[in-house]
């Protein structure tokens, strides 16, 4: 299943697969997550994705099946 997903604020969107990792999907659309561990220790990662009641962990999240939609709203940490 293909799901649009859009990054904010720049407003990229780029077409993935459910399943598909998180951070693979920003890096193909050319969008930056900070990361630190990639084991979801240390929370630079953090993004909101509608959908989702909290705050998810981009190197710990796949694009979710159920939606044809989805954005990422960034939480830059500038210590990261």
């Amino acid at each position: 299943m293909t799901v649009s997903i859009r990054f904010l604020p720049d407003n990229v969107t780029i077409s993935a697969q459910a399943g598909e990792p998180l951070l693979k999907v920003a890096a193909r659309a050319g969008v930056h997550i900070s990361t630190g561990c990639l084991m979801g220790s240390c929370h630079a990662c953090e993004v909101e994705m509608t959908g989702e009641e909290e705050i998810v962990l981009a190197c710990m999240t796949a694009v979710p099946k159920g939606t044809d939609h989805i954005d990422i709203s960034m939480m830059d940490d500038p210590t990261w």
